[in-house]
């Protein structure tokens, strides 16, 4: 049933725009990394990656979190679309998975255009030096990691508010001050929308992207507790 739901999904958002706005970012940030604002000397693939990571994860990654989680809601509060599903003999709990299992592979994806885009940029470049794929999939997979509670909360506003704008509209006005917290030791490992960027920016020294209390409290936390609120919400959603 949940794979099912999730095909639903896919083809409810396969006539939307989303798939366009998934190339927005990765566009946006070959751009970056075509003309770097970093010169490491260490490695030329990775002054490229990180001004992609500066488009990229600072702004869009948040954002696109906050985007798809209302676009997958969207056609169901347009013409009494919950009434119509949750009619159907389906799970209230595998129609939230699907949703929000969606919203993480579309994430998941624009992630892996990212690093088609880095790869396209470094070859009409001629980069010379070997190509730094522990480090670049372990800063992408972080990125990604780093959205869950976004994604889990925003998904959350999105079945509680017809509007589609209003939750997009959270999502921007708590993304904008990611540029001053993002660089706060004292505030951006406990702000959400910070840890994107910060789970793509590793610490050389340690190898490490996010510490552990942010890891555990914050991204794991998050997550469950987003999750868990907006399941437990949604099964008790008057349709």
């Amino acid at each position: 049933m949940l794979s099912k739901l999730m095909y639903t999904e896919w083809l409810k958002l396969k006539k939307s725009k989303v798939l366009q706005i998934l190339f927005i970012s990765p566009i946006l940030s070959m751009i970056a990394a075509y003309f770097p604002f970093f010169d490491d000397p260490g490695n030329e693939w990775m002054n490229s990656f990180l001004s992609m990571i500066m488009v990229q994860a600072i702004l869009f990654l948040p954002l696109l979190a906050g985007i798809f989680a209302a676009a997958v809601c969207r056609y169901e509060h347009e013409e009494g679309g919950w009434k119509q599903l949750l009619a159907l003999p389906v799970n209230r709990l595998q129609v939230y998975s699907a949703k929000l299992i969606m919203i993480c592979t579309f994430v998941a994806l624009t992630q892996i255009l990212l690093l088609i885009g880095l790869l396209l940029v470094g070859l009409v470049h001629g980069y010379s030096d070997p190509f730094p794929w522990h480090e670049v999939l372990l800063r992408l997979f972080m990125g990604w990691l780093g959205c869950l509670p976004i994604i889990t909360l925003q998904l959350w506003v999105s079945t509680a508010w017809s509007s589609f704008a209003a939750p997009v509209a959270l999502n921007v006005i708590l993304t904008l001050p990611n540029i001053l917290i993002a660089n706060s030791a004292t505030y951006g490992p406990w702000y959400p929308w910070a840890q994107p960027f910060l789970g793509m920016v590793m610490d050389q020294e340690s190898g490490f992207t996010f510490s552990v209390d942010t890891l555990v409290f914050v991204i794991i936390g998050g997550f469950l507790i987003f999750t868990i609120g907006g399941m437990a919400y949604f099964h008790q959603k008057a349709v």
